[in-house]
């Protein structure tokens, strides 16, 4: 991990405006990296981060920038949601009532709100053991399984998004 940390620097956890963090968590499901910052790179351009503009954005025009039907609605549901001050108090909230409200929207699960709670609320220590990268950067780097990464959790507690990030770096090196 120090070797990680001193090639890559500081993990930029909390750096990103909400939402622009749900909008790529949500682009970002079930993608490869570079799949997801594609689709994301192109929403961006074409249509910006702006709640009010993608909420009124058709269907049709996200399914041609990348997104699914599904990906679709819940990116102008979350748009919406923005724009009339839902989620306005997350950041206030405990990390597992954020999540509770996260996943609450239709398409947001929890590894969705993993996601916004580091890189936008700046949460330190969320720990996201479902994500395949972490699985695979922690098999790679420790040698743990799937059973193992709580464990392998505990030894970065209270910095385990700061560690996650980092594990996915990894990733990165190994290409």
């Amino acid at each position: 991990m120090a070797r990680l940390v001193r090639r890559h620097g500081p993990a930029p956890i909390g750096t990103r405006p909400l939402f622009a963090a749900l909008v790529r968590a949500i682009v970002s499901q079930q993608l490869s990296t570079h799949a997801a910052a594609a689709i994301f790179g192109r929403i961006e351009q074409r249509v910006g981060m702006d709640p009010a503009k993608l909420s009124r954005v058709r269907p049709a025009t996200l399914r041609k920038l990348g997104l699914s039907h599904t990906k679709s609605a819940c990116v102008r549901d979350v748009a919406k949601r923005m724009m009339r001050g839902a989620l306005d108090d997350l950041s206030a909230l405990p990390d597992e009532e954020v999540s509770t409200r996260l996943v609450e929207i239709r398409g947001i699960g929890p590894w969705t709100a993993q996601m916004v709670m580091i890189f936008s609320l700046g949460r330190p220590d969320i720990w996201p053991i479902g994500d395949a990268g972490i699985q695979r950067a922690a098999h790679n780097l420790y040698a743990v399984d799937l059973e193992g990464l709580e464990e392998l959790g505990e030894s970065f507690r209270p910095y385990r998004s700061h560690a996650a990030w980092y594990l996915w770096r990894s990733l990165d090196d190994a290409e």
